[in-house]
């Protein structure tokens, strides 16, 4: 692919698997998904999913500064991933918290399982233009 630049940092969980943190293609900047893993130990935080959804967003807005970007200021969507629709009232109390002013496009989508076995993850779009 010509034009796009593979983001890491150590900043977002990091592991084996094959694909990249982050891709940005031109002002776009597309953020792989993520669990509520701390980037430190690798591990799943603890903690209800409020704190969890609170660890996935950092871990997105770190990809984003990665990038270049003001972390979640500059994100325009999101899709969000729960293993149970009852914990959807929960991640927006932390998902609003997050994004207090003009929260980007989003998607919730209720998902049978998620790698290991967390309840909720994230990925996202960036635009990191003028």
């Amino acid at each position: 692919m010509s034009n796009t630049e593979r983001i890491v940092t150590d900043e977002a969980p990091r592991n084996d698997n094959p694909y990249s943190q982050g891709v940005l293609a031109g002002d776009t900047l597309k953020v792989s998904g993520y669990g509520p893993v701390d980037p430190e130990t690798g591990e799943e935080i603890e903690g209800d999913v409020q704190a969890q959804t609170e660890q996935v967003l950092e871990n997105v807005a770190a990809v984003v500064r990665e990038a270049g970007g003001d972390g979640l200021d500059d994100v325009v969507k999101v899709t969000v991933y729960l293993t149970d629709l009852d914990d959807y009232d929960r991640v927006n109390e932390a998902y609003g918290a997050m994004f207090p002013n003009d929260p980007p496009a989003r998607v919730c989508v209720e998902v049978s399982r998620l790698p290991g076995d967390v309840r909720v993850e994230l990925d996202a779009e960036a635009y990191l233009g003028e």
